[in-house]
């Protein structure tokens, strides 16, 4: 490399910072989210309804069975048993103290469960880490989004991983790959890579959240209520985002308390009430009413779940 050259680069990105996002977005037409620093041991598969075909289509990408938590002398979690399937969007509902963000943090590896068992892909597993959740390609993007708003986008989406060559960073490489991967999920509302977050909408931050979770071989995202607090706009290109990562054969766990968002885009709903799982079947078993009920008072006899095979935990 001459002299200047590594100058001339960052001078051209600061001029045109645009420019390879507008590329990206016009040479992405369909890739798979899976980078190469992440694990190796396989990745997302292309066209997500296509994975209930396999031979496997009834083993869930993750099961709980039995999974129970306390803190002291409050129990959080009593036996609970939940699937989430790839492919498919499962959206996680329950009022205020249900259990589902301790829940979540269990499988993120925050919280070690007192009893029960996980199974990824129909094998036992010990999540004893947030370390050992990512390298199953288990990903969580909490309420608070965890990013820095004095950073760009491309420093955010690569903040603690970032790329090395020659004992730099290497700018080019982490730019085209957040500029695939904001294309890949038709991200077109930023105008910028290299704009810092504290610039960008709600909707745009929480899509970069999301980017920044499925670039590292992601095989099951879980999003902590995302759509609140946005707008209208913002909330449609939320849900949009969840519908792309499903296309993309991903597993998508969607904690809400908002039922027009969980049935506009989940397949498959699983409710607590109070530390247990109440009820948990496909979507079209439950109407609003009768999610409400499960929710608030932990059962329904309306005949949309009576009729239905939903799991039911007295």
């Amino acid at each position: 490399m001459r002299p200047g050259e590594g100058r001339s680069q960052a001078d051209r990105r600061v001029r045109n910072p645009g420019l390879t996002l507008a590329r990206a977005q016009m040479g992405v037409k369909s890739m798979s989210l899976t980078h190469m620093d992440g694990p190796t041991d396989g990745g997302p598969a292309a066209g997500g309804q296509a994975l209930a075909t396999g031979p496997a289509a009834a083993e869930p990408l993750l099961r709980l069975k039995g999974v129970s938590k306390h803190f002291g002398a409050v129990q959080a979690l009593f036996e609970v048993d939940l699937d989430l399937p790839a492919g498919q969007v499962t959206a996680l509902c329950g009022d205020n103290g249900a259990g589902k963000s301790v829940l979540t943090k269990c499988i993120a590896g925050i919280h070690q469960p007192d009893a029960g068992q996980m199974f990824w892909q129909g094998q036992p597993i010990h999540i004893r880490s947030p370390k050992d959740s990512a390298a199953l390609g288990i990903e969580t993007v909490y309420q608070d989004l965890a990013l820095a708003d004095n950073l760009d986008i491309v420093q955010n989406m690569f903040l603690g991983r970032e790329r090395q060559r020659r004992f730099i960073l290497d700018e080019d490489s982490m730019e085209r790959a957040a500029a695939e991967t904001l294309a890949s999920l038709h991200v077109t509302t930023v105008r910028s890579i290299r704009q810092p977050v504290a610039t960008l909408s709600g909707g745009q931050r929480q899509a970069v959240a999301v980017a920044k979770a499925v670039m590292w071989n992601s095989k099951l995202v879980l999003l902590d209520e995302p759509t609140a607090a946005l707008g209208v706009a913002q909330t449609k290109m939320v849900l949009d985002l969840v519908r792309r990562l499903k296309s993309h054969g991903l597993a998508v766990m969607v904690i809400s308390h908002n039922l027009n968002d969980i049935f506009e885009v989940a397949d498959r709903i699983a409710i607590m009430h109070l530390g247990r799982m109440v009820a948990q079947d496909r979507a079209s078993a439950f109407d609003r009413q009768s999610a409400v009920d499960y929710m608030t008072t932990g059962g329904s006899s309306r005949e949309v779940a009576a009729s239905a095979s939903t799991t039911r935990r007295d």
